[in-house]
């Protein structure tokens, strides 16, 4: 496109809307991947269903868990304005009067879940209490004139109603609106006066009744706001609080000390502070796991080394909850895409109706799951040969195994949470005090097998009847959730070994009596005398004899045990697992844990690794001649010493450069083309010092410093 004009110019075209590249749909991956097959689109239908349900839980998960802190948040915004709206003569009246309502909200260090948390805060107040609610961060209001000008703009998009429009004319531009808490103020006063306070009442169902609502500020990161904005900002705002009803939240990640840190005496001494405190994040992430992997309602489910790695960035890296489901979302995403057979991962009814139209190819898959390997192992020759020939045999026995793995997981949740309620309270807590601890040792390998679990066996010997009927009781309570018919002998067990632990009591004063009675009959008879001191000489000789709660306490202890041994096999353990367990875990890693390092040394040294085109392939040492310019520049690079000679690295590239090439008479000249080399290995070196491998140095002119691997 040309453009005359007198003078010269710099012209922006923006391109047109309909040349704009495209985004490949994810559904287009699942099709032209590696592991395509001819259900790619059930599987990425089924994808989607399970991640919708997962999502839709986690959201109402989230609401449960901010409920009680949203609750109090509501109660102490209402009677803090309700206060403010007093006129009282009292002096303690007046001078609260001018503190401004200050809400310290501990959310923790997990920031990136702060904008979350704040939004659905925002949502809660603008139904509840007032639609005036404002958040603001600290790189948006470096300074005053910036903390209004935020504070303003946000004002005047808040809306009473919906429906209540004004004109154009009677709107108040940002252009003409001068940034002081003066026009604020005139123009809350002007906009409360216009508005209906029966669309206000309709708007908040439990709101203050009264015809101004207050104004909420939300400040996202305390932490991060300049001191001397904070502290001109509460001072003017304390001046016009009887006119500008305003309350503050501050969003805390450290801890609330950092409120006097920023604020002098001076300045606090100007607020009215109540602390609130949010779920602890690690508690979030107990329920997370509870409600979505500890649960029989989501078939998908994770390995044990593909748990710890989310479990492992959370607890070490950010304590996100949000990032821990977007990994589990990685998870899901990832089993679909690379197990063809991730299409039986469904409720049991689909699963079964899939199982009668498996193809051909489909059921060779099945034939080559290690599980369904050893388990065919283990058949008569008969069963074998049907299994391995029949594709109805074969569709017919996978119905039954993966009924069986879900009613294996159903048996294996209960006793997990059984086994937990008993090694939970236990000291130093053998096999962890959260039950994702518990989970991940079962999922290892067989528990009992640990020296952990052989001392959590001697501490339960050791308990006493109080903390072993209340652990029975809260384990009878998980038996009893749940429909599973085929624990109800569990269920009955527990009950008599609470039966008895309650008669033990009644036992033990009836034998009291009795022994006091024999003895008082015994006091005189030579013969019974001499008889009971050989027992007792017997028995200090022999082990001690056991009461009847010792007893007891054996039996409670081998029931537990027999319960882990029964049901807490682990996972790969049974047939068809890898339908519904994601275990690639190297994967999962390659996506979350960032390496730039790593990462940039293939791109360099191997570059077919991330292009994929067939002409890049070399042998170990070879410098393809068709790679990039960086690439091989790179690659010679590597071969020199602390110091590079320009000249000689210079000479190296344009070798390999023009080793293939075919002098041809008509073509470019010998010092064009040597000129053209040139110009391709400045700019190759300034990449890689743009990407900092080396630099220059005063040392030799034309040499140039390697910066890494060795380098100095």
């Amino acid at each position: 496109m040309a453009t005359s004009s007198v003078s010269k110019g710099c012209f922006v075209f923006k391109p047109d809307c309909k040349k704009r590249k495209i985004s490949v749909p994810i559904e287009d991956y699942f099709n032209k991947g590696k592991n395509a097959s001819e259900d790619s689109k059930l599987r990425f239908e089924t994808y989607q269903l399970i991640w919708q349900q997962m999502k839709s839980e986690t959201e109402r998960l989230q609401e449960e868990l901010n409920k009680n802190l949203f609750d109090s948040l509501i109660e102490f915004l209402q009677t803090s304005h309700s206060g403010l709206r007093k006129n009282s003569k009292d002096w303690s009246c007046q001078i609260k009067l001018r503190e401004i309502p200050t809400a310290a909200l501990v959310l923790g260090v997990n920031v990136t879940d702060h904008d979350l948390t704040l939004r659905s805060l925002t949502e809660v107040l603008q139904n509840n209490v007032t639609p005036y609610v404002v958040s603001l961060q600290a790189k948006d209001c470096p300074d005053m004139k910036h903390f209004l000008q935020k504070l303003v703009s946000q004002l005047m998009d808040c809306k009473v109603d919906v429906q209540s429009k004004e004109k154009e004319s009677d709107r108040v531009t940002q252009k003409n609106v001068h940034y002081s808490m003066d026009s604020l103020s005139a123009w809350y006063m002007s906009i409360t006066q216009k508005a209906d306070p029966k669309m206000l009442r309709r708007k908040r169902t439990t709101s203050c009744q009264c015809q101004s609502p207050p104004v909420v500020l939300i400040l996202k990161d305390m932490e991060s706001f300049t001191t001397k904005v904070l502290q001109d900002f509460i001072i003017i705002s304390s001046q016009h609080l009887h006119e500008f009803p305003l309350i503050l939240i501050f969003g805390i990640a450290t801890s609330p000390v950092v409120i006097h840190r920023l604020l002098p005496h001076a300045v606090s001494s100007l607020l009215c502070i109540e602390l609130f405190q949010s779920l602890s994040c690690k508690e979030h992430l107990t329920t997370v796991l509870d409600k979505l992997l500890l649960t029989t309602q989501f078939p998908f489910k994770l390995s044990e080394k593909v748990l710890q790695t989310l479990t492992n960035i959370f607890l070490y890296h950010d304590f996100s909850i949000q990032n821990f489901i977007k990994g589990l979302q990685l998870s899901l995403l990832e089993h679909f895409y690379s197990q063809p057979l991730s299409v039986l991962c469904c409720n049991l009814p689909e699963a079964k109706r899939r199982i009668r139209f498996l193809s051909a190819n489909q059921c060779e898959n099945i034939r080559r799951l290690p599980s369904f390997r050893r388990y065919v192992e283990k058949q008569s020759s008969e069963k074998q040969v049907a299994l391995l020939t029949s594709d109805k045999s074969l569709k017919e026995e996978t119905q039954s195994l993966l009924e069986n793995l879900h009613v294996y997981h159903t048996k294996y949740f209960l006793v997990l949470r059984c086994l937990h309620h008993f090694t939970s309270s236990l000291p130093k807590y053998p096999l962890g005090r959260q039950v994702r601890e518990l989970y991940c040792a079962c999922l290892e390998k067989n528990v009992w097998d640990s020296e952990e679990y052989a001392s959590v066996l001697q501490l339960l010997r050791l308990l006493a009847k109080d903390e072993l009927m209340a652990m029975l009781q809260n384990c009878l309570k998980v038996f009893q959730s749940s429909s599973a018919k085929e624990l109800g002998n569990t269920v009955k067990k527990i009950e008599e070994f609470l039966a008895q632990f309650q008669s033990l009591d009644e036992t033990k004063e009836e034998e009291e009596t009795s022994q006091s009675q024999s003895k008082e009959l015994q006091k005189t008879d030579l013969y019974h005398l001499q008889k009971s001191l050989l027992e007792m000489k017997e028995l200090r000789s022999t082990s001690k004899r056991r009461t009847r709660f010792e007893v007891l306490r054996e039996q409670v202890v081998s029931f537990i045990d027999s319960l882990a041994r029964e049901y807490l096999l682990p996972p790969d353990t049974q047939p068809l697992h890898e339908t519904l367990y994601f275990s690639s875990a190297h994967a999962l890693r390659q996506h979350l844990n960032a390496a730039p390092r790593v990462a940039l040394h293939t791109a360099l040294n191997n570059p077919y690794y991330y292009l994929k085109n067939e002409a890049l392939r070399s042998e170990e040492g070879r410098i393809p001649h068709v790679a990039p310019d960086v690439c091989i520049a790179y690659k010679l690079h590597l071969e020199c010493s602390r110091l590079i000679n320009l000249a000689d690295w210079s000479e190296a590239f344009a070798t390999v450069v023009t080793a293939a090439e075919k002098t041809d008479a008509n073509s470019v000249t010998s010092e064009e083309r040597n000129e053209i080399i040139h110009a391709r290995f400045i700019r190759a070196v300034s990449e890689l010092e743009l990407l900092g491998f080396i630099k220059p140095t005063k040392q030799k002119t034309d040499h140039v410093a390697r910066l890494t691997w060795g380098g100095c």
